[in-house]
């Protein structure tokens, strides 16, 4: 498995896993009636930010997108998104992509990295964020609708450099 930039001719591959996790409800608050050129202009970001795929071979088995978190006084913090492709989760994809992004943001001088919604309920994600150096900073309770455990909590989860 390789990560690296994303391009054009992966859309396919990157469309069908977000589709699949937003359809799921299940990690991710983007409207599940999402479609593929919405979903473009969400994840694919310009520069100065970027956006990655894991891929073995021609196959892409997940994606990142990375950037600013908030223009002006807090634009020297970093964020970063990722998904997986379902039968690519376990074998640390999530954590390859997430440790490049960290690497990119610390290159490009951010003073850290927030996460601002992690599902709570999303065990694997959370604790793969906490081994990487991300702490819990706080959780809005009950932000987001989960479609079999009904309403639980959004963390926002940071890491300094």
């Amino acid at each position: 498995m390789r990560i690296r930039g994303f391009a054009p001719e992966d859309w396919a591959q990157v469309w069908a896993i977000i589709e699949d996790v937003v359809r799921a409800q299940e990690t991710f608050p983007y409207d599940p009636a999402l479609t593929a050129d919405e979903a473009y202009g969400t994840w694919v970001e310009m520069p100065p930010g970027r956006t990655t795929v894991a891929a073995d071979g021609g196959r892409v088995l997940g994606t990142a997108k990375m950037g600013t978190n908030r223009p002006g006084p807090g634009s020297h913090v970093a964020t970063a998104s990722f998904m997986v492709a379902a039968d690519a989760r376990g074998r640390g994809v999530g954590t390859a992509l997430c440790r490049d992004a960290l690497d990119w943001a610390r290159q490009h001088g951010y003073a850290g990295m927030q996460f601002n919604a992690v599902v709570e309920s999303n065990r694997a994600a959370v604790e793969l964020y906490r081994r990487e150096g991300f702490a819990v900073v706080g959780t809005v309770p009950g932000a987001f609708r989960h479609p079999v455990l009904g309403r639980v909590g959004l963390h926002v989860m940071y890491q300094e450099f």
